[in-house]
């Protein structure tokens, strides 16, 4: 199929070259050509049970127990991914000088792996554990490689990856150990991401909004907008008369408030619209 083709995709290109300034806002149905799992389908509802609470996780052993036992299992799914059309595609479209943020949701990375620079990481990096006592970090592989010298007879269990590093798998964890923090001894180890009931740090916000304010437009891309750590810069950009274009498959949060919405594959659609911009340049 030619990019002429595609439905929408010279909408889509019309748009980001009449708005050179672009804010990317992405989620979950950019990395889902990678193999991650996401949370929601078509009508914005969840798929399966919400993820893990911040303070379940913090104030629960068991909680924790269950999350790291399933991680072993699931955060496979995202340390395996390899970056998809459409992390390559925007990519390219911040090389040819049209992003002036890229604002993710994604915790995966695979946004840095495909060459994009100007990334917020919203909700932050999955590959980093952070104590909650002591503030220490560490590579997330290293904190896995000793979960699993910790216990050795979980290697061998299998299980479907679920979103953000989770697995389909359910069975007593108490017998599952879980060290204490490597530099203080008695910390609670933490991804280095905002859990459901958490806080997206100040600066990182404030950032995104400064980003949002010198540009000449938002394009949302495979997010359903359904929290609202995310909705949140849609509706700003509305506020401030800034358009709004979205890619999505399915509902979103901001349906009513885009200048232009196309509901098509998120990967295929990005790449004919490079290949439109390129050929036009």
């Amino acid at each position: 199929m030619t990019a002429s083709a595609l439905p929408g995709a010279a909408a889509l290109a019309g748009f980001i070259e009449r708005h050179p300034r672009l804010v990317l806002l992405t989620g979950a149905g950019v990395s889902t050509e990678s193999g991650i799992p996401d949370y929601r389908d078509d009508t914005g509802a969840w798929k399966r049970s919400p993820p893990m609470q911040h303070q379940l996780f913090m104030s629960s052993h068991a909680a924790r127990q269950r999350y790291w036992a399933r991680a072993l299992i699931g955060f496979r799914a995202l340390s395996d991914a390899q970056p998809g059309a459409a992390h390559r595609a925007l990519a390219r479209l911040e090389a040819m000088g049209h992003v002036e943020r890229l604002i993710t949701q994604n915790v995966d990375g695979l946004h840095q792996r495909a060459g994009s620079r100007r990334v917020i990481d919203l909700h932050g990096r999955a590959e980093i554990v952070c104590c909650m006592q002591c503030g220490a970090r560490r590579m997330r592989y290293d904190w896995h490689a000793e979960l699993e010298a910790c216990n050795p007879h979980w290697l061998g269990l299998e299980a479907a990856a679920g979103p953000d590093g989770d697995a389909d798998l359910e069975r007593d964890f108490s017998s599952f150990r879980l060290p204490g923090c490597g530099r203080c001894g008695q910390g609670i180890l933490k991804p280095d991401v905002v859990f459901f009931g958490d806080s997206v740090p100040r600066l990182r916000v404030e950032a995104a909004f400064a980003a949002l304010e010198a540009a000449d437009a938002l394009l949302v891309v495979g997010s359903s907008l359904m929290v609202y750590s995310g909705f949140r810069f849609a509706r700003r950009a509305a506020k401030d008369g800034k358009p709004i274009a979205c890619l999505n498959l399915g509902r979103t949060r901001a349906d009513e408030l885009y200048t232009l919405k196309l509901e098509a594959p998120v990967g295929q659609t990005l790449e004919h619209v490079i290949t439109r911009m390129d050929s036009q340049g």
